[in-house]
């Protein structure tokens, strides 16, 4: 797998559950903010919903720092709404869960077991130019942790509000980073 950071999303056409309804998504519907793509095998699973609990739950904070997160699993937009529908955990989701089940989106990112028909546990955060700034992939059995991601997403944004300036390992808001440059080689 080549590296997709700095790369643009490519094209694609969906339906997602969202807030009761179905809705289409594009490629464009992510541009112009920051965007998570939260690929996972399939509804009605283990590890799944509580990786999608631990995003629900931390979505006020994602909200307010500008970002949408779309669920994505090869399972129909149908299926979603009955997930959603007949699980305490996954009816406290508020954002878009994306069908796939043509596999065209998983394709796009190459997160598709094509042997099963399923996502790999895949998640990409997408700036509002569309491009991609973080990639994440765990194998099937090892879930995601939504407030490691709000932290990855709140350095990604400080970089590209500020340019000249990274984030140093461990990171966390409101703390120092730093200036490349040629004073700082051999010193950190």
């Amino acid at each position: 797998m080549s590296s997709y950071i700095n790369t643009e999303i490519k094209p694609f056409n969906a339906t997602a559950f969202h807030n009761g309804e179905f809705v289409p998504v594009s490629d464009e519907a992510l541009k112009g903010k920051w965007s998570i793509l939260f690929f996972y095998p399939a509804d009605f699973t283990f590890v799944c919903p509580t990786e999608l609990g631990d995003l629900a739950d931390n979505y006020a904070e994602f909200q307010r720092m500008g970002v949408e997160i779309y669920a994505v699993s090869t399972d129909t937009h149908f299926t979603h709404k009955a997930w959603h529908d007949s699980s305490e955990t996954i009816g406290k989701i508020q954002f878009p869960m994306i069908g796939d089940p043509t596999g065209q989106l998983t394709r796009n990112f190459d997160v598709m077991i094509e042997e099963a028909g399923l996502a790999e546990r895949g998640t990409f955060v997408i700036d509002p130019d569309g491009k991609i700034q973080i990639v994440e992939i765990t194998a099937g059995g090892i879930g995601r942790d939504a407030s490691e991601l709000l932290r990855k997403v709140k350095a990604a944004q400080y970089v590209a509000a500020h340019p000249g300036e990274v984030c140093p390992a461990k990171w966390k808001e409101g703390e120092a980073t730093l200036a490349p440059s040629l004073d700082l080689v051999g010193k950190i």
